[in-house]
């Protein structure tokens, strides 16, 4: 069963902007950390950042001074601010927790296609 769904994603121009969002089934996130991960076609899986409940947060290098991310608990939902795109940042976005992600419970994902 599908806990998180992503939405947002779409084609942008390189330098352009994109918000991600990650909306909980339930109250799945209460408690817990949340991470945005990404995959290009034929790449593993990537972290790109994640959140704890007290909005601390952590980027990978790749994401660093043009990716934000924040959380709305009373709306179970966590974003994913992205700007100054770049091709290499075309992949497809998934949000999840670490319960969720070690019982590979995965949503269905946002594509993000950067044009350059």
């Amino acid at each position: 069963q599908v806990q998180v769904v992503e939405s947002g994603g779409g084609l942008v121009q390189a330098g352009g902007s994109l918000r991600l969002s990650c909306a909980a089934v339930g109250r799945i996130f209460s408690g817990s950390n949340v991470d945005w991960y990404r995959q290009a076609p034929g790449k593993q899986r990537e972290l790109v950042a994640s959140i704890t409940e007290l909005g601390a947060t952590l980027y990978s290098e790749s994401a660093k001074g043009r990716f934000i991310i924040s959380r709305d608990n009373a709306k179970n939902t966590v974003y994913l601010n992205m700007s100054s795109l770049k091709p290499e940042d075309t992949a497809v976005y998934y949000c999840n927790t670490a319960f969720l992600a070690l019982r590979n419970n995965w949503g269905q994902g946002t594509q993000v296609t950067v044009s350059s």
